[in-house]
């Protein structure tokens, strides 16, 4: 990017590159590794030792501006969804702006430390507010450094240094990507109302093993499993919605609450998605048949529907309807008949929406 200067002796014009300053100016005619005339205390740098550093900074600020690049474009390359490719997208996120970052405090250090010049100062004591002088010396002094700093004299830092924060400059902007769009309709369903590929309900399986769950070998009352959709095992958004805990009960402990017809010889399935603010709740006591949620402490009977009996919780723990397939495995017969998790703005009183539809 260019711009033009007019020099008023000739009326010829000038092209500016980006990174110089105006025509007008102030710089000092000095050397820049050299102590200002007449500045006391100044400890002029080894020119040769300062050209060395500038050619270093230059390269760590190069290195900054690849680095910020990277960024940009990882977070467009590196999609996030299963558990594998989540951890290589923050590892490309986190690696690139991370370097960018110590790239550009490593420039910066070895610029002030290696070519601006030292100094031996004395502060001295003196009133809040200085008198005309000091102000005016404090303008000088400011003026000075920004001269001393080598930021108008020395054009391939000042251009590299430009040209290495332009990218850590939009990183904010790509971020706001995930602004956008909005959920739509999302929010309310889950993975479990999908049929599999071959047009079969979708099994339960164990978390963690993937292992799918025969009814008769979970025959244990009082036992309690957390299980995720097959298919969906490693998909983090699919299982933040998705994500159930099982649990067996003998027969006379259901109470009225639990709907009997979406069990399978005791068994129920409860979503894992606390509807306070999304933590999963999956401390059971198994006397009490209460599910404990850890963050807020909102608590839950299994037995009675998951309805509410203590905390910040305001609705029950949405239960799955579940059977068997030919071979017995606990499969989802369909999808929660309201949304799972806390509150959000499209929700409404789903609740009520249902009991309006059962009537």
């Amino acid at each position: 990017m260019t711009e033009q200067n007019e020099f008023p002796e000739s009326g010829r014009v000038q092209t500016r590159v980006l990174g110089t300053p105006p025509a007008d100016a102030p710089i000092v005619d000095t050397d820049p590794v050299h102590a200002p005339e007449g500045v006391p205390g100044v400890i002029p740098q080894d020119p040769v030792k300062a050209r060395k550093a500038e050619r270093l900074v230059a390269l760590l600020f190069l290195v900054t501006f690849l680095a910020g690049a990277g960024f940009i474009a990882s977070y467009v390359i590196f999609q996030v969804g299963t558990i594998d490719r989540t951890a290589t997208s923050n590892l490309a996120l986190g690696g690139t702006l991370a370097l960018a970052l110590l790239s550009l405090a490593a420039g910066l250090t070895v610029w002030v430390r290696r070519i601006m010049p030292k100094y031996n100062l004395v502060q001295e004591r003196h009133e809040m507010r200085s008198d005309d002088d000091t102000r005016e010396y404090v303008q000088e002094t400011f003026l000075q450094g920004a001269d001393e700093s080598g930021f108008v004299k020395h054009r391939l830092l000042r251009r590299t240094l430009l040209l290495a924060a332009a990218p850590l400059g939009l990183a904010p902007l790509v971020l706001l990507k995930d602004l956008g769009p909005l959920p739509g309709t999302s929010l309310r369903h889950t993975v479990w109302g999908e049929p599999t590929k071959d047009g079969k309900p979708r099994r339960l399986v164990v978390e963690g093993s993937g292992q799918p769950i025969r009814a008769a070998d979970f025959n244990s009352p009082g036992g309690i499993l957390s299980v995720v959709p097959e298919g969906y095992e490693e998909d983090l958004n699919a299982l933040a919605k998705a994500t159930l805990i099982l649990l067996k009960f003998r027969p006379e402990e259901l109470k009225s609450g639990t709907n009997l017809n979406w069990t399978h010889d005791g068994i129920v399935a409860y979503s894992k998605i606390c509807t306070h603010v999304g933590c999963p709740a999956a401390l059971y006591e198994q006397t009490t048949h209460h599910i404990l949620c850890p963050c807020h402490q909102s608590t839950f009977d299994a037995a009675d529907g998951a309805k509410v009996v203590f905390g910040p919780a305001a609705r029950p723990l949405p239960q799955l309807p579940i059977g068997i397939d030919e071979e017995g495995y606990l499969v989802a017969k369909s999808d929660f008949d309201v949304p799972v998790g806390p509150s959000f703005w499209e929700r409404g009183d789903a609740e009520a929406e249902v009991r309006e539809k059962a009537s």
